[in-house]
């Protein structure tokens, strides 16, 4: 049975799924390995979030509601990104609740090693393919995305009851 309601977006849908399964299959386990320590896609997530926002200074919870996990997951994995060797946490000055994360030099080396094997093997060939359209359609692509995940009462769901 053809599904219809996807009408004319039918195969951009099924890329999607199969996208975001094979990466929910992959998001925890620990493969990756830089100098003897493995890690996974949820701890380079968080690693590369705090390098990319270390002015920002936020709390825990507002950064994983801005990586869109729940602050119960972020805390285990800021947990082990620090038992790793990999992040670094200490209280603010002033404030014996809020924690300042920082991207120490052993998880900035390993940040960079990743980025440089992920743009090879994986983000590449994605940019050879989106080079293909007018930049101008990039804000409509991305907009899509972000539409797509608000539509979801499930994920609503879970970011709520962390």
């Amino acid at each position: 049975m053809k599904l219809a309601w996807m009408g004319e977006y039918r195969e951009m849908v099924e890329a999607l799924i199969h996208y975001c399964n094979i990466y929910a299959a992959a998001y925890k386990v620990e493969k990756m390995e830089f100098q003897g320590v493995s890690y996974s896609y949820a701890q380079i997530q968080v690693l590369e979030y705090l390098l990319e926002n270390e002015e920002r200074n936020e709390n825990m919870s507002a950064i994983a509601a801005r990586l869109g996990i729940t602050r119960s997951n972020f805390t285990k994995i800021v947990n082990r990104l620090v038992a790793k060797g990999l992040l670094d946490k200490a209280y603010m000055p002033g404030s014996r609740k809020a924690l300042k994360l920082t991207v120490n030099d052993l998880g900035r080396e390993l940040y960079t090693a990743y980025s440089q094997d992920i743009l090879r093997w994986h983000f590449s060939p994605m940019f050879r393919e989106l080079a293909k359209i007018s930049p101008e359609d990039y804000p409509a692509i991305r907009d899509a995305l972000y539409a797509a995940m608000r539509g979801s009462r499930f994920l609503e769901e879970a970011e709520s009851s962390s």
